[in-house]
């Protein structure tokens, strides 16, 4: 194993250095050796196996970049000639993999479902650290200014200055459109007339406050939720222009499982947040602001940049100060882009760790401003539902005794890919764990990244491609309800043969199993990179009516948080800095990524109270709050209850 020296022994801004330490040979072996059994406390638990050495060497893509009448000309063309998909899938490079001699034999992992195994209850009790309010912490030593937190709302509801009716009376206005447009609004969805919902269940919470009998730290919290995850009494619209008779655009009569327990713990959900159409915001060939049909959210660090993809609008409604917390999904960096792009925290968990969905990459996890409340929202959306088979046998994710070893794996002909800026901040932020917080850096490799990342896109789009399908109103005219820059990569995934999804699959398992290798060599090992080797996607005149098709930048950007889909571990984007933009006013955030074993979340989620106060006490001035950010607090103060 391997040793950190220590900040300040760099030789370039994208290297960690690292050094052997001078032992025998015999004490090397034993020390990396690896049991080639799956741990017992796990159900399908990768067989540990050391991939093949490959070189990561990804190839710049070659996609054509279309925008405007081009790509409504490209559209039209491609869905109407499967001779054309065909030449774009080949020019993609998904052919590419059925032939690796590696693949050869090696079996195929539809679902990337790791579950472990032990007691699945209670929840975990909230400490301190997560229901102490921002006016009750020890001040940052950099005096940066703090966003509200779920405990903030519970101690203005217990002093009695401003009930749950108040704040969700001085909410509801900045969410529905208006004439002009108010800067909050382009976050949210339409309501259909139903932001009656959050008035009642405001009004149940100051009820319950009035009575002495909160339900506990969430009460009366304002939230939001992505449009792809089902609210009792709202519409899901996937990001597509709304069409009454299409029966998909249906009223819910019931919450998902994570919303439905946010629910139950008093969160009063304020509506639908804005997503990128079908959620192809961050897949291979749809622009992260590609919402011509339902408008773009605002990034409010830097409104010349778009607020990432696809959980757009809880991203921009977390940055702004609307929320504390929001639901979102992620099946290629969905939750954590955004997060990043906003200077807020995402968790990607592991795979149907809150609810079983029909996706082999996608899940619904939280995002939210601060790392306790991201705590807090895993906790109560991850209890275990005894109606699903499959997420209520996942155990308990329990932290990281005091006493664990702490260990950071580092790829470096994948890290090295980041933009200079990027890689500084992260670098930086790396120097201060291993100085400050006794974490280990470890070189490691993974074998053939760029081929699983195209394995990936192929799975998503594929995927995508078939639930459009089946709950288009018209199934011979599916691809109606979408924009020209999908109607490309629906096509162009339809022309996937079997043959080829299988060896994509096939692909997975390697992966998985090389993972297993990593995680059972390095216990506690965390896999550390950049969220995205881009500084933000700058916003150009025109995309947002007419729209853009830019696969090359889309893979780019997605370079780093594909393989937590790919795999079904647990990923977290923290903020850890700032750089100054190539556009607009405004710095934009900077995100590490840490990746961890199947089930441990909540090491992730310690780690990011760890990058948390690195932001706040060590980063040169601290966290920053956008000039847009609203203190919904003082708002709510001042807000007179409509009877």
């Amino acid at each position: 194993m391997a040793e950190y020296k220590g900040p300040g022994t760099r030789t370039r801004s994208h290297e960690l250095v690292i050094i052997q330490p001078q032992v025998s040979p015999s004490v090397i072996i034993t020390d990396q050796r690896v049991s080639s059994r799956a741990p017992p406390n796990f159900a399908h638990y990768p067989d540990p196996v050391e991939g093949p050495p490959a070189e990561y060497d990804p190839k710049p893509g070659t996609n054509p970049v279309l925008r405007g009448l081009p790509l409504a000309a490209a559209a039209a063309l491609i869905t109407r000639s499967d001779w054309i998909a065909k030449y774009f899938w080949h020019n993609a490079g998904f052919g590419s993999i059925k032939d690796m001699p590696e693949l050869d034999d090696m079996p195929y992992t539809f679902q990337p479902v790791v579950t472990p195994l032990g007691k699945t209850g209670p929840m975990l009790e909230f400490g301190p650290e997560l229901v102490t309010p921002q006016s009750a912490r020890a001040p940052s030593k950099a005096q940066t200014p703090r966003y509200y937190t779920a405990a903030d709302y519970h101690a203005l509801y217990k002093s009695g200055a401003a009930t749950p009716l108040q704040v969700a009376e001085a909410l509801l206005p900045l969410t529905l459109p208006s004439k002009p447009a108010g800067r909050y609004e382009d976050a949210w969805a339409d309501a259909h007339g139903n932001e009656g919902l959050a008035l009642e269940a405001a009004r149940a919470s100051t009820e319950r406050w009035r009575a002495g009998k909160p339900l506990g730290v969430l009460d009366g919290v304002p939230v939001g939720v992505k449009d792809d995850v089902a609210v009792a009494g709202y519409r899901n619209h996937y990001g597509l222009k709304y069409d009454a008779k299409v029966p998909w655009f249906k009223v819910h009569d019931k919450s998902e499982w994570p919303v439905a327990k946010l629910q139950e713990a008093g969160a009063v959900v304020l509506g639908k947040l804005r997503m990128h159409e079908m959620g192809s915001g961050t897949l291979r060939a749809a622009v992260f602001a590609r919402l011509v049909l339902c408008g773009t959210p605002t990034n409010h660090l830097n409104n010349a940049y778009y607020p990432g993809g696809s959980s757009s609008g809880p991203a921009s409604a977390v940055c702004a100060g609307l929320i504390p917390i929001a639901v979102g999904t992620d099946a290629g960096g969905s939750v954590r882009i955004p997060a990043t792009f906003n200077g807020i925290y995402g968790l990607k968990t592991s795979q149907h760790r809150t609810n079983f969905m029909n996706h082999t990459m996608c899940i619904t996890g939280p995002i939210a401003a601060t790392a306790a409340d991201l705590t807090i929202a895993y906790r109560v959306m991850t209890q275990p539902n005894p109606d699903c088979a499959t997420q209520g046998r996942f155990a308990l994710s329990i932290p990281p005794a005091p006493s664990a070893k702490k260990t950071m794996g580092v790829y470096r002909d994948w890290w090295k890919h980041a933009e200079p800026r990027v890689a500084a901040a992260c670098d930086a932020a790396m120097d201060w764990f291993a100085a400050e917080r006794g974490y280990e850096i470890v070189d490691i490799s993974i074998p053939h990244l760029a081929e699983a990342q195209l394995a990936h896109g192929t799975i998503c789009v594929a995927e995508m491609a078939e639930h459009l399908r089946r709950r288009a109103g018209d199934p011979a005219d599916w691809l109606s309800l979408v924009g020209p820059a999908n109607r490309i990569t629906l096509s162009v995934a339809r022309q996937t043969p079997a043959g080829d999804y299988l060896k994509y699959n096939a692909l997975r398992t390697m992966l998985m199993r090389h993972l297993a290798f990593l995680f059972q060599k390095h216990p506690g090992l965390l896999i550390m990179t950049p969220v995205t080797p881009l500084i933000g996607w700058p916003r150009v005149p025109g995309d947002d009516s007419r729209g853009l098709n830019d696969a090359n930048t889309t893979f780019r950007n997605m370079m780093y948080i594909f393989l937590a889909n790919m795999t079904g571990t647990p990923s977290l984007s923290a903020p850890v800095g700032y750089a100054e933009p190539d556009q607009g006013e405004g710095k934009l955030a900077v995100g590490l990524l840490a990746t961890g074993e199947w089930g441990s979340e909540e090491q992730l989620l310690s780690w990011a109270a760890e990058a948390e106060e690195y932001l706040h006490d060590v980063y040169e001035g601290g966290r920053r709050r956008p000039d847009a950010w609203l203190d919904a607090i003082a708002l709510a103060k001042e807000t007179e209850v409509k009877e």
